[in-house]
Parts: structure tokens; sequence; C-alpha cells
């Protein structure tokens, strides 16, 4: 199975959003386990880096993210994919629409996020943590 994980459920995890964390946690651990193949879009990374700025020191951020992508995979985003998300009209927010392009591009099962109305027109179905986890037989 194939998951792109959205930049909400890695941040639940990385600055302990309650009540969000535990279910973030138990996202990541799958993959890092690696019963399924976890990813992030590349340009998650960046904001992760940024929001996390509040947080923790530059060298602190840096160590995260790379120890995020020893066990996550970073899908790639291309010009094409920019341009298709830009003239998009389904959605809104460019910041999804490009998740939903790297979600396709790597035939992903699902988007895993917490906000699922904002995948409404989204080819690769979008599922909540919780419901993933269930979903699956993980524990919480």
């Amino acid at each position: 199975m194939v998951i792109l994980i959205d930049t909400n459920v890695i941040l639940d995890c990385l600055i302990s959003r309650k009540p969000f964390t535990a279910v973030a946690e138990s996202i990541l651990r799958f993959c890092f386990e690696e019963k399924c193949k976890g990813y992030i879009a590349a340009h998650s990374v960046t904001n992760i880096f940024y929001i996390t700025r509040k947080y923790f020191s530059t060298a602190d951020r840096k160590k995260m993210l790379i120890g995020l992508c020893e066990f996550i995979e970073i899908a790639a985003i291309r010009k094409k994919q920019v341009i298709d998300a830009l003239l998009n009209e389904n959605f809104a927010d460019l910041e999804d629409r490009l998740q939903v392009e790297c979600a396709s591009e790597i035939n992903a099962d699902y988007i895993i996020t917490r906000n699922i109305s904002d995948f409404k027109d989204s080819p690769v179905p979008a599922i909540l943590p919780e419901d993933f986890l269930e979903k699956i037989g993980a524990d919480k």
C-alpha cells in the first residue's frame, strides 16, 4: 500500500498537536515498520521546516526532517504538475492541489489528512488518519 501523508499529519506528530499526536505517530510508525510505503510531497518539507521554526532551532529542524526522510519517501513535483494544479478550477487551495498531483504521481492508494473536505475532487481518496488505521487494523 502506498500513502501520501499530508503536512498537517506530520505536524501533528512533530509538534505534538493534541489530540492528534498519537494517531499521527501511529501513521508514521506504520511507515517506519515498512507496513506500507509512506510519502510526503516535496513542498511539504519546506512547509514543515518553516512552520516548525517557532518550536525548534534550525539545526533541530534539519535533523528532524533528515530523520523523517530515512523512512518516508519524497514525492517530487514537476513543472507540468504545478501548471496543472494552477489551472485546476476544482481546488481553491494550491497546496492541496499539489498534494493531489504528488499522490497521483506515486499512484497512492490514499492521502492521509485531517482535512478530507479539501480533497473532495481528488482522484486519490483522502482519508482521516484514524479511519486509515481502522481500515488496516492497526493499533492507534
